[in-house]
């Protein structure tokens, strides 16, 4: 059959076209995609093309479909996969299989299979590490958005505590500990906000910040100060930017203790050494953030290493039962990534949007593959409907959900669209 697809032929060389997809055999699983969220890895990709570590190296003459925080429905099924899916099936993807310990991913290596495509065939490699999940819902966004999310309930995980005279790791932040989450009212912070309030392992204390009073004060107005304590958290926002000594107007709200887990999300190096700086005893910090230079470094402070035990992780991206902690908690409604959400665009918006996502403000770009429509911002659905009576409706949808995209807004979205052709 034939599908469109966003294709990597090189560094910032995508192309939008038409991709003849191959019979898909015994051993397939064919899937429509409804709806993928870009994800500045993405960027990266088209960025280093061949050079980056999951792309072909001939990937001129082999092209890769793009996107990988997609969601849809399975459309065919090998009979071999037949106990397994079945048509109809809602279905969500963890791209990172780690396939017999190679890099391969959905979304960077894969040239019939990736999430900005209206079709695609899952990769072996895929269905054999039980990477294609079930998605029992009909609001197709959550599922793209739960790949995000895995990376993010991944990195509470991933930090790690020692106790005096033991060599054990105690995984995951402390239960009711001081957290901080530095540069943390983007999309990715917002996320971390959301499971750090409502996650089974809370902080006890959670410290936001950021430079930008606009972007905090739209955090805060998601979630509350007020919602945290009926969480159990005590929640603070600070603009950095304000103060002449963050570390030390940080280290003060912990009564100079300092922060147990501390999550930093700007490859930025004042940013990383305040991370360092507002450490407590045994207080690990997590580099979230991932950068495009790589020889990017930061100063941390090894005294403090040495005598207080304090130490760093990385992480880049959750693992499959990371991605079912997810869909499960959304489905559940204990998590509601929607805040992440700030454009939506139809599959024809991809290449633009990739191109340069560096340059576009607000949050998760969400992409529905199968319809035609520029890249808008939530934010101008208002103004836009004083002549569009789709974008009026949206505005009402979204306005009555906090300023938030929902499962309403989406379902309007896919019946009054424009089809792409």
């Amino acid at each position: 059959m034939k599908t469109k697809a966003v294709r990597l032929y090189g560094k910032m060389d995508l192309r939008l076209e038409e991709v003849d997809l191959p019979e898909i055999g015994d051993d397939g699983v064919q899937v429509e995609i409804i709806s993928d969220s870009i994800c500045m890895s993405s960027y990266k990709a088209a960025v280093e093309g061949g050079e980056h570590k999951r792309v072909p190296d001939n990937v001129h003459e082999n092209p890769i479909v793009i996107g990988h925080e997609f969601c849809g429905r399975v459309t065919k099924v090998g009979k071999n996969w037949q106990d397994k899916f079945k048509e109809g099936d809602g279905v969500a993807v963890q791209p990172a299989h780690f396939y017999k310990g190679t890099q391969q991913a959905l979304g960077y290596s894969y040239s019939y299979c990736g999430g900005d495509a209206q079709h695609g065939n899952i990769p072996m490699e895929t269905l054999v590490m039980d990477c294609l999940l079930p998605y029992n819902d009909d609001v197709y966004f959550y599922g793209s958005l739960a790949e995000p999310m895995s990376c993010i309930i991944g990195t509470f995980h991933a930090m790690y505590h020692t106790k005096a005279g033991s060599y054990v790791h105690d995984m995951g932040i402390v239960e009711g500990g001081k957290m901080a989450l530095l540069a943390s009212v983007g999309p990715m912070g917002l996320g971390a906000i959301d499971y750090a309030l409502h996650c089974d392992r809370k902080p006890s204390l959670l410290v936001v910040t950021d430079i930008d009073d606009a972007r905090l004060a739209r955090a805060e107005s998601i979630y509350t100060v007020e919602h945290a304590r009926e969480c159990g958290v005590e929640l603070h926002y600070v603009n950095t930017a304000k103060t002449p000594d963050p570390v030390a107007a940080l280290r003060e709200i912990t009564g100079g203790k300092g922060y147990d887990d501390v999550i930093c999300f700007a490859p930025v190096k004042a940013v990383v050494e305040q991370a360092d700086g507002i450490l407590g005893f045994d207080g690990c910090l997590n580099f979230f953030a991932g950068p495009t230079n790589n020889q990017f470094k930061a100063e941390m402070n090894f005294f403090n290493v040495h005598y207080s035990y304090t130490h760093i992780v990385g992480t880049s991206g959750g693992n499959t039962d990371d991605m079912r902690e997810a869909i499960s908690m959304m489905n559940s409604g204990k998590i509601n990534p929607a805040a992440m959400v700030t454009h939506i665009g139809g599959l024809d918006a991809v290449v633009d949007t990739t191109l340069n996502l560096p340059n576009i403000r607000g949050g998760k770009k969400l992409i529905y593959n199968q319809i035609s429509l520029p890249l808008t911002a939530i934010d101008d659905f208002e103004e836009l409907g004083k002549t569009d009576p789709m974008f009026a409706k949206l505005h009402q949808l979204v306005k009555a959900n906090n300023g938030l995209w929902s499962g309403e807004a989406e379902k309007y979205l896919l019946a009054n669209a424009k089809k792409l052709n």
